[in-house]
């Protein structure tokens, strides 16, 4: 027997409708708000309703409309935190920190990834617009007056992490560059070194670090004696190949200052590969105290960042902005750094 066009529908499996708020509210037998409260709410529900209520989505399927909750409240529930480059490490505990912190609060974390380059900011910034965030974090300053002014205009809240800005959008938390450079250059000159060679990345951050780290070792009587600058993002291999110029080189130095612990690491690798003795015939200090740098050999001396603290803080002053409990402008925080001397130097 043929199928007829009408039979050959029927066959087709049809999909469920999903889920509603009122098929919730009728399995767990209370009324829809109640139902909403527990989603939106659950501080207002006792614990037995709510358990009903989450037994009842669970078996339902129920999936709430984000959307249409924030097309009534005017909130979206979404927070975008951009950083330059996911694979970069420094981040990573401030990002995991922000986001559970955020989490506590009921609002979702959505990474950006960019490199910031400010011929592409003002599009970057109405792209994290158009999706409407109730708060904005930023892992690197923003370069475009177009950008900033963008999101000063929308004041939509903002906190700019990981360094101080004299001029900022809203809110930051971080710490100086200038300083965390000048600690370095003070940390080799206690050590007695006179003749150094820097291994550094090139971005903007990592410069200010240079500038004010070259600035003091000059006042002191050291000399620079080589500068090694790797196009961001950088990683050991960078530091290795950098160092073996240097040492091809035969440049005269008893130490060198990196602007991350990823050269750092090359840098040594690459010394103790020609035979050098750390720190004896020449020290190495990093930037940054990632995972590894307690465990290298030797271990590297390094200016550790609290991550976590600049992720726990941002979150905290950021739910502050969007509740209005502190106002535009009103917070910036220096977390400060420490340094990590350990055998390398």
């Amino acid at each position: 027997m043929l199928e007829t066009p009408a039979t050959v529908a029927d066959s087709k499996p049809s999909l469920a409708a999903p889920a509603t708020l009122d098929d919730v509210a009728k399995m767990a037998k209370v009324s829809p708000i109640t139902v909403s409260r527990v989603i939106n709410r659950p501080e207002l529900v006792s614990e037995k309703t709510q358990k009903k209520v989450r037994s009842a989505i669970r078996k339902t399927g129920y999936v709430p409309n984000m959307l249409a909750g924030a097309l009534v409240s005017q909130r979206s529930r979404l927070v975008i935190v951009v950083v330059p480059n996911l694979a970069n490490r420094a981040f990573v505990d401030t990002i995991t920190e922000l986001g559970r912190r955020l989490a506590t609060a009921r609002y979702q974390l959505l990474l950006s990834q960019s490199d910031l380059n400010e011929s592409h900011e003002s599009e970057l910034i109405d792209t994290i617009l158009a999706r409407r965030p109730d708060g904005i974090v930023l892992t690197r300053r923003l370069q475009s007056d177009a950008a900033r002014e963008k999101l000063l205009l929308r004041g939509v809240p903002v906190v700019e992490t990981w360094e101080l800005t004299e001029q900022p959008i809203d809110t930051v938390v971080g710490f100086s560059h200038e300083a965390v450079g000048r600690a370095m250059a003070e940390h080799i000159i206690e050590r007695g070194h006179h003749r150094v060679g820097l291994v550094w990345s090139d971005d903007d951050r990592a410069n200010r670090r240079r500038q004010a780290c070259v600035a003091s070792l000059q006042q002191a009587g050291v000399e620079i004696v080589a500068c090694e600058l790797q196009s961001a993002p950088v990683n050991m291999g960078h530091g290795r190949r950098a160092m073996a110029r240097l040492l091809a080189a035969n440049v005269e130095m008893d130490a060198v200052i990196c602007s991350i612990d990823l050269l750092a690491q090359g840098a040594m690798a690459e010394a103790q590969a020609q035979g050098l003795h750390i720190p004896r015939d020449i020290a190495v200090m990093g930037f940054g105290d990632l995972e590894f740098a307690a465990h290298t050999h030797p271990r590297l001396s390094t200016v550790s960042i609290d991550g976590e603290r600049i992720g726990l803080r941002t979150a905290e002053l950021l739910l502050q902005r969007m509740d209005g409990s502190l106002g535009r402008g009103e917070c910036v925080e220096d977390v400060g750094f420490s340094l990590a001397v350990r055998e390398s130097t």
